[in-house]
């Protein structure tokens, strides 16, 4: 396999880390973490996390070591919702229970979120995520859109609401990942539950079929040589 700048892009593993726990570094984690660093965390800060698929988990994570007191994970999947639990979540929303905004709005007494992370990239996702926030908030965006945003004129404040939006790539590189790795290490979070399925490569068409279709509670699939 020839890797284009290898030096510069390339990071060795750490000696007793496994490639479960660091398999999410290069994208899933590092674009998370990225979501909770564009959203502008304070100690003692409150943030909603909109999504809970493994990007949005990994922000759940993220925003809890950026110093995030209360984080609030938001999804329509109660065993995701469990699992963000185990990332940092201190409040979990089923949005197809309850009306999300407003509760988020009760826990934070009328206030509203320091921060929302969007992490699924669609129109009710980045909609909630702004009116959830406080005058002056960020919104840091993850997700991928398919088509053109509406930004509502009181979820905007009219434009007086202070808002920032704070779009992410996912960050790479030797010193990204080197990073990324001492998070792990350290183990202030465990990736490897983010990968519960492993196939060989010679099955490789089952688990595209069971990730494509959403079985069996699959967040990830690791595809190993036979």
């Amino acid at each position: 396999m020839l890797v284009p700048d290898a030096q510069a892009n390339l990071a060795p593993i750490p000696d007793g880390l496994t490639d479960e726990q660091v398999l999410m570094c290069p994208d899933i984690m590092s674009t998370g973490f990225k979501g909770a660093e564009n959203a502008n965390i304070r100690l003692g800060d409150t943030v909603a996390v909109f999504a809970q698929g493994p990007i949005g988990l990994c922000a759940t994570a993220g925003a809890r070591l950026m110093g995030a007191t209360t984080v609030i994970a938001v999804d329509g999947n109660d065993h995701r919702l469990g699992i963000s639990k185990v990332m940092g979540a201190d409040v979990t929303l089923n949005f197809r229970n309850c009306d999300v905004v407003g509760e988020i709005m009760k826990l934070t007494g009328g206030r509203g979120a320091d921060s929302a992370i969007e992490a699924l990239g669609t129109q009710a996702t980045f909609e909630q995520a702004l009116r959830v926030l406080k005058p002056g908030g960020t919104l840091s965006s993850l997700g991928v859109y398919s088509s053109d945003l509406t930004i509502p004129l009181s979820a905007f404040a009219a434009g007086l609401g202070d808002h920032r939006i704070n779009t992410a790539l996912c960050p790479g590189g030797k010193e990204r990942m080197r990073r990324l790795m001492n998070v792990v290490a350290s183990n202030r979070v465990d990736l490897g539950v983010l990968v519960t399925h492993t196939y060989k490569l010679d099955d490789i068409v089952a688990a595209y079929e069971l990730f494509a279709n959403q079985r069996d509670g699959v967040l990830k699939v690791a595809i190993k040589p036979n």
